[in-house]
């Protein structure tokens, strides 16, 4: 024993999680669940059978709002419910969001684990299950599992049962588990409400951002006119084809990221083995407006302006070009108003879809939107002011993101110190994590 009452880690014993997990009433360690065609939209109450999202999964907490309602026609697999003391960890995803694991402490009743998640119960004569969530969350342990994932991209990877139930994890005595959960939950508790103010003051800040935006450009009296009478040319839409093979030819053709976060630059694009012939009519040129046609339903019509030189890329299928009037509209204008809260909902509102397809808008629903054309130099003063509101919202925005960035870092300092031994409970701790985090 160490003077401050804590066994020292080379006497924890290590053995693969599989020996510290309890048989679920299927008789099995691990049970993977069911993805159904559901609603796009939540059951948001227990009248009604969700099936959970891979996003009611967050690093060490659970949301069960994060879920999609099950179609009455479909009868719900009970087996599958998920309990109170469950502990769920994603199975599947991009390789960022898989392997995440949460310790369900609550729920309600009528929702189904999905089936790119797993379940499984802690034996709790062997395993306090706050300690198992809080050591799978620690450093040590998603280095051991990121290099279990599988797949031949990082934007899908899978973690398979086998290789999950050979990780090593280390089993202290459990009143030396529950002493280590008592410390962290205090420590990261403090973590937990300083992240909920950052998260919030983001909020705030891009409410401001949407809601000064608006009022700027509704707020001014100018003629109304269709996003079709204000084109020079008809809308088209671009051309998708598959990856080029190393050493194949390929056309540089944009991804969606390109338009999601309005930033045209090499990282949002790739590679695709596209006919030259077929594409001559759709490489970019600057004030080009491309609207997405199709992507989740928060994103899809979501516009960008292409302000590079030209013939840098094409667009793909997923997109529709606009490219209007300079005499009558400048284009920086037109994409202020498409990328507005209210003309944004307006073209969610026209998509079309399948449930669990990606919804899709046309070129008649980005045709029929009406706009205010003030006169060209009342546009350029009002892209001006929108400029400086987006130049304000993003340097909050970054100030936010590198206090969320020191956080994550402390945090997972903190899970480092505290499986590794480190962590004593006295007030030098948070000293010693600071120098761990770099912080």
């Amino acid at each position: 024993m160490t003077g401050n009452g804590f066994e020292r880690p080379l006497s924890w014993p290590s053995m693969a999680i599989s020996k510290v997990l309890r048989p679920l009433p299927i008789g099995q360690l691990l049970q993977q669940g069911w993805s159904p065609q559901c609603h796009r939209e939540p059951s948001v109450d227990e009248s009604a059978w969700g099936v959970l999202q891979t996003a009611a999964i967050q690093p060490g907490y659970f949301v069960d709002d994060r879920n999609k309602r099950l179609p009455d026609h479909l009868s719900p697999k009970l087996a599958l419910e998920v309990s109170a003391g469950d502990i769920l960890i994603t199975r599947a995803g991009p390789r960022g969001r898989c392997a995440i694991p949460c310790l369900v402490r609550s729920t309600r009743s009528r929702l189904m684990i999905s089936d790119k998640m797993y379940r499984f119960r802690a034996d709790e004569a062997l395993v306090d299950p706050r300690f198992l969530e809080l050591q799978l969350l620690s450093p040590a342990c998603q280095s051991a599992l990121d290099l279990m994932k599988t797949g031949i991209s990082d934007n899908g990877v899978n973690l398979t049962q086998s290789r999950f139930l050979n990780l090593p994890i280390v089993v202290p005595p459990l009143r030396e588990q529950q002493r280590i959960v008592n410390l962290l939950e205090d420590y990261l508790s403090r973590l937990d409400a300083a992240q909920f103010e950052v998260d919030s003051a983001d909020r705030r800040v891009d409410g401001w951002r949407r809601a000064s935006a608006d009022r700027l450009l509704l707020n001014q009296e100018a003629p109304l006119r269709s996003v079709a009478e204000l084109l020079r040319e008809p809308m088209r839409n671009g051309h998708s084809a598959r990856a080029a093979r190393d050493g194949e030819p390929g056309v540089r053709t944009l991804t969606l990221t390109a338009v999601t976060r309005g930033l045209f630059a090499d990282a949002f694009t790739k590679m695709s083995a596209a006919d030259p012939k077929r594409v001559v009519g759709l490489w970019l040129a600057p004030g080009d407006i491309l609207v997405q046609r199709s992507n989740t339903p928060e994103l899809v019509g979501t516009a960008a302006m292409y302000g590079g030189p030209n013939n840098w890329a094409i667009f793909p299928d997923l997109m529709i070009r606009l490219r209007v009037d300079t005499e009558v509209v400048l284009p920086e204008y037109v994409t202020a108003v498409l990328r507005s809260e209210r003309v944004h909902r307006q073209l969610r509102d026209k998509a079309k879809g399948l449930a669990g397809s990606m919804p899709k808008i046309d070129q008649q629903a980005i045709a029929s939107i009406v706009l205010k054309v003030p006169s060209l130099p009342c546009q350029r003063e009002l892209v001006a002011k929108l400029s400086e509101i987006e130049r304000v919202a993003n340097r909050l925005a970054m100030d936010a993101g590198t206090t969320r960035r020191q956080g994550q870092a402390l945090r997972k300092a903190m899970l480092d110190a505290a499986f590794s031994g480190r962590l004593t409970g006295r007030g030098s701790d948070m000293d010693m994590v600071e120098e761990i985090a770099g912080v």
